[in-house]
């Protein structure tokens, strides 16, 4: 970040935290840091833009039950919508991942194989997990997560804290998730290393998994895989991303050339899972779930009550 760029952010900070914490108008903040009001609006937005600001709406309408059974019903699979604050956590991501890491503990019997993916969300679910004594079970990576710079894919992190829970050994798949050409990849998944990882993805009878938006600050659109060109074509076709795969409002694969690149599960065979579970949270997320619980990728989904608003109002 350049000096221009850290001195806005700690200027949006100090506006933001007398907004929103100390409760001054934007005029009165204006006059106390003696800069134009329409300044005071800009940095309020880069707050919200760069994560500093977190802006959540509690619903006091929202019937629950009667979301769940209409969205079982739309997408036949079992939804589970996650309150506010569950289990005391601060941010809807944070509390679907602490909901969705109970609800894995609960279901994991002796002998599972849990296939699992990455992303912060995944992320969130890991780390809620508590040691269990389950004999027998596997934990394997279901894609490719090497990044090309400093964005963290929290691959790693997610399923050694998957497998230190579950008391295994870390089955990882250490591979870029696109390759640079189909011909690569075919060569790489012939090694009797990485065929057994595969292989074990396809035996997974628990998948656990996320969606990725195709906005510009989707983690998978900053790991140094995809040109400026691949992801403006993207855009114009894909609702966004599951196992690193992009898919258009019906599930299905927008770019052939670009999913024969990519290494790890395909879509359809998380659809043929005991259990495949989708976890997302936040208003971004709703099309690219909507997609793979229309394909039917998921028969599980766990979500935040505004995404499952969101999701009811979508077509």
């Amino acid at each position: 970040m350049t000096n221009n760029g850290e001195t806005k952010l700690k200027q949006a900070l100090i506006v933001a935290q007398l907004y929103y914490e100390e409760n001054l108008s934007q005029a009165a903040i204006a006059k106390k840091m003696k800069l134009s009001r329409p300044t005071i609006s800009r940095l309020l937005q880069l707050a919200k833009e760069s994560g500093l600001v977190k802006i959540e709406i509690e619903n006091p309408f929202i019937n629950y039950s009667d979301l769940t059974n209409v969205l079982a019903q739309r997408y036949h699979a079992q939804i589970k919508i996650v309150p506010s604050h569950y289990a005391g956590q601060q941010t809807s991501l944070d509390s679907v991942g602490a909901y969705a890491a109970s609800f894995l503990t609960n279901l994991v019997k002796p002998n599972d194989i849990i296939g699992i993916g990455w992303g912060k969300t995944i992320h969130a679910v890991t780390t809620n997990l508590t040691e269990q004594t389950i004999p027998g079970v596997k934990t394997v990576q279901l894609k490719g997560g090497f990044s090309f710079n400093h964005e963290k894919t929290y691959a790693y992190e997610s399923i050694n804290e998957l497998a230190q829970a579950f008391q295994t050994r870390a089955q990882y798949l250490p591979l870029p998730t696109i390759f640079d050409s189909k011909t690569t990849k075919e060569l790489v998944e012939q090694d009797r290393f990485i065929k057994q990882i595969l292989d074990l993805g396809q035996k997974a009878n628990i998948a656990l998994f996320t969606v990725g938006s195709t906005n510009n600050n989707s983690l998978l659109f900053n790991l140094g895989y995809l040109t400026k060109a691949q992801k403006n074509e993207i855009q114009a076709k894909a609702v966004g991303d599951v196992v690193s795969r992009f898919i258009d409002s019906d599930g299905q694969i927008i770019d052939q050339e670009l999913n024969e690149r990519t290494i790890g599960i395909e879509v359809q065979a998380l659809g043929q899972k005991e259990s495949s579970i989708v976890v997302a949270s936040g208003l971004r997320k709703t099309a690219a779930v909507h997609a793979v619980l229309k394909a039917r990728y998921a028969n599980i989904a766990i979500i935040d009550a505004t995404l499952a608003q969101s999701l009811i109002d979508y077509e």
